[in-house]
């Protein structure tokens, strides 16, 4: 089946689901949720706005794993077969709730702090829609404009952690471009 022949109804009906299973996931995890530690807020500072920083929390999930979302059995039953596991990968954001597979390294903790502003200039709700919208034209979870950002963003700053580059304007320069 041809994903990008899509109905738009559809595409909206699942960028809602995806923007409910977002918000619902951030009130079930934001209580068990903590705050970056000094020494991460140190990391980061250089790349990310202070408000980014202290409002972002994070979990990390030890003998649980994230569930799939419900909405992916609709997603089957309209001929999407390529749907990421959420129990296989590292971390999800969640707006500004990050919960985690694994102890945060930098390098996982600046590409979810990347998606943290990303929905800090987009929305829960514009977001979801360009996620879905991603993944229907690329489709691939690799392919989706946002994940592509927060890959070449986490490369920039693994390849050189002493060169520091706002991570907000460089959304926002992409969301101006179209990019994202």
């Amino acid at each position: 089946m041809d994903l990008t022949k899509l109905p738009p109804g559809i595409l909206s009906q699942l960028a809602t689901a995806v923007d409910d299973y977002i918000t619902g996931s951030r009130r079930k995890y934001s209580p068990r949720a903590t705050p970056l530690s000094p020494e991460q807020q140190a990391v980061m500072r250089p790349f990310f706005a202070p408000e980014i920083l202290s409002e972002t929390r994070l979990l990390v999930l030890n003998g649980s794993r994230i569930s799939d979302p419900p909405f992916y059995s609709m997603a089957r039953i309209m001929g999407i077969r390529n749907l990421p596991s959420f129990s296989d990968v590292a971390a999800v954001t969640f707006v500004d709730v990050v919960v985690s597979h694994e102890e945060f390294s930098d390098d996982l903790l600046f590409h979810e702090l990347v998606h943290v502003a990303q929905y800090a200039q987009l929305g829960s709700k514009e977001f979801s829609v360009r996620y879905v919208n991603g993944f229907i034209k690329s489709g691939s979870y690799e392919g989706i404009p946002l994940e592509k950002q927060a890959h070449e963003l986490d490369a920039r700053f693994s390849a050189d952690k002493n060169q520091p580059f706002s991570v907000a304007d460089e959304v926002r320069s992409a969301i101006e471009a179209g990019k994202l």
